[in-house]
């Protein structure tokens, strides 16, 4: 692949038909070569994972939580997971609807809605934990032990630097 820098647009443009060379800009810094790398393998993970597990990252990920749970107001489902309130609440409703989650409404209180998973959905959610198990064992195959934990080094450390960028605003 090569990326070249349109500076008209100021966006990267891929020619797909040069495959695994990466010419950058003088513009571009090598850090700034290597956070597009990391958008891209993300989004490519995030793409093949989808379509390798019978559900979304974003429906396993509340699933998962629910599962953790066993049950959970629908205000802290929103607060632990990575997706905005609305988008919560389109997947539950739909979740619901599937006959994969069961909501109700707290006794005497009527903001708070408590989520659990049915029998259905614990189904669901087992299967996709093994697709997904299965799906990281391939992934991070041919990859020795030291590189992982570097890796895994590497990616907490990038965490807490996020979190520093979102705390300095």
């Amino acid at each position: 692949m090569i990326l070249r820098y349109n500076k008209r647009y100021r966006k990267p443009v891929r020619n797909k038909s040069e495959k695994d060379v990466m010419v950058l800009s003088k513009d571009w810094s090598q850090e700034s070569a290597l956070l597009y790398e990391i958008y891209r393998v993300n989004n490519a993970i995030n793409t093949t994972f989808d379509a390798y597990i019978s559900i979304s990252q974003s429906r396993f990920e509340i699933l998962a939580l629910i599962y953790n749970e066993n049950e959970i107001s629908q205000s802290d489902l929103q607060r632990k997971v990575t997706l905005d309130k609305a988008a919560v609440a389109r997947h539950l409703k739909q979740l619901e609807e599937n006959k994969i989650v069961t909501r109700r409404k707290k006794d005497g209180d009527n903001r708070s809605v408590f989520v659990q998973l049915t029998d259905a959905g614990r189904e669901m959610i087992e299967t996709s934990q093994k697709e997904k198990e299965h799906f990281a064992n391939e992934l991070l195959a041919d990859i020795g032990e030291a590189d992982l934990d570097s890796l895994r080094r590497t990616l907490a450390q990038l965490n807490k630097n996020v979190e520093h960028l979102k705390r300095r605003g």
